[in-house]
């Protein structure tokens, strides 16, 4: 049988952590920035762990 191809544009998107947790860059951060307070822009730019509910679907199109 065959082996399973990553999805290209999951790879870009996800990374997963080594206890198992896929994470996210937060949306918000692409244009706009001069309207938005430093406080909001710190915040956006940390990364976000996926909720339960989509992880499976992820970890499927990651080949895992």
């Amino acid at each position: 049988m065959p082996k399973q191809k990553t999805n290209s544009s999951a790879k870009k998107r996800f990374k997963v952590t080594g206890s198992g947790k896929i994470m996210k860059q937060q949306s918000g951060m692409r244009h706009n920035l001069e309207v938005k307070s430093s406080r909001r822009t710190r915040r956006l730019n940390k990364d976000e762990a996926i909720s339960p509910a989509n992880a499976k679907n992820i970890k499927k199109l990651l080949g895992r």
